[in-house]
């Protein structure tokens, strides 16, 4: 009774596989140095396919379903071993489970940045990146043959490499080849997935996998160059930099006269924000006029013809504690009268004028005296 258990113990009757993985491609049934009994019941369920190998030949693909293995369900390999009809002994062959369902979400991006030529940008470099599904071909065999081989067990992450390089090489060429502007390249994400899927099913068929899906997720421009973006942007939001220079001044004689402690440094703060206003100025000008504020008679007139540059702003110094200070354009001058810290007897000079001379006897400034309320 021991013999006949033992030898019943060597004989293989059930072949299946229970896929208890998310990653794993390919399985093959460990049948060791048993030998599988004639008349085997193999199961392959859904999302799977067996292929019968015998001494490194394919035999039969086995579609999902149950099978009893005998001489009318193994044909190629009966042929192979030249079984005749009826035969009824136990057999040696390896059987190869293959996942045919669909592996999603494999990631793929660019290790190095990407060199292209931008139409605005110039010479920039570039990354992105992505996802795609797979799944092995109905007819497993190639991928058998090409990827796995005689792996036991073999996963995706034996192959992801090779596929992230054929993804890398495709989509720098295309990319390259689009002439697409880089910041219109967000706007041709989905154009570029669907073309580059179709790009790619042909190198991925070599290996025996479909490429079901290709998704360029996200291209991204160089630090750099998304800072001088955002600069532009605030820019174009900011809109009247001399506007929004004087916003800046008049809030920062407010917070000085709020914090008496920090008083002292209400002449600094003028002369930086007197500083930012004249910039302000030139980058005005040079918005309305790029020649740098020059008329160019030689330049295209674009809808009739180009006003003349913005006139600069008369800058006045200060004296405050015997200590020169500015120069400030009046606008400033008129804050600093309103907050008490220009008075009519402070000294002020302009280019033009022969000395130092009291504020109110400097027409410009003495106006803004007028417009101050006399004290309670």
């Amino acid at each position: 009774m021991a013999i006949f258990k033992k030898l019943r113990a060597e004989f293989i009757d059930i072949i299946e596989w229970t896929d208890e993985t998310s990653d794993t491609m390919i399985w093959r049934f460990p049948r060791y140095q048993s030998e599988i009994k004639n008349g085997a019941q193999l199961t392959v369920r859904e999302t799977q396919v067996a292929v019968l190998v015998n001494e490194g030949q394919f035999a039969d693909v086995f579609q999902p379903g149950r099978y009893e293995l005998t001489t009318a369900n193994m044909p190629i390999l009966t042929t192979i071993r030249g079984w005749k009809y009826g035969f009824n002994s136990p057999f040696k062959v390896d059987v190869y489970f293959v996942n045919t369902k669909q592996f999603l979400n494999q990631r793929w991006g660019t290790a190095n940045p990407i060199m292209m030529r931008d139409p605005e940008f110039g010479p920039i470099r570039m990354r992105a990146f992505g996802s795609y599904n797979f799944r092995v071909q109905p007819d497993p065999i190639p991928f058998i043959r090409n990827v796995a081989g005689t792996s036991g067990d073999f996963t995706t992450e034996g192959i992801s490499e090779q596929l992230r390089n054929f993804v890398i090489t495709k989509f720098t060429d295309y990319l390259g080849e689009s002439k697409i502007a880089a910041l219109d390249l967000a706007a041709n994400l989905n154009e570029f997935s669907d073309e580059l899927t179709l790009a790619l099913k042909d190198d991925f068929a070599e290996y025996g996998i479909e490429l079901t899906r290709f998704l360029v997720e996200n291209i991204s421009l160089p630090e750099a160059v998304e800072e001088a973006l955002d600069r532009r942007t605030s820019m174009g939001v900011i809109g009247n930099m001399t506007a929004y220079t004087q916003l800046q001044f008049a809030d920062s004689l407010k917070d000085a006269a709020n914090n008496p402690a920090g008083g002292g440094h209400l002449a600094g703060d003028a002369m930086g924000a007197g500083i930012g206003l004249a910039m302000a100025g030139q980058m005005a000008q040079q918005m309305v006029n790029p020649q740098g504020g020059q008329f160019n008679p030689n330049a295209p007139q674009q809808g009739g013809a180009t006003p003349p540059p913005i006139p600069p702003q008369v800058m006045y110094h200060v004296a405050v504690g015997g200590v020169q200070q500015g120069p400030f354009p009046e606008a400033q001058l008129q804050q600093m009268v309103q907050q008490g810290q220009l008075t009519p007897d402070t000294l002020v000079w302009t280019q033009g004028m022969p000395a130092w001379a009291a504020a109110n006897s400097v027409p410009a400034i003495a106006r803004f005296f007028g417009a101050v309320p006399p004290p309670l």
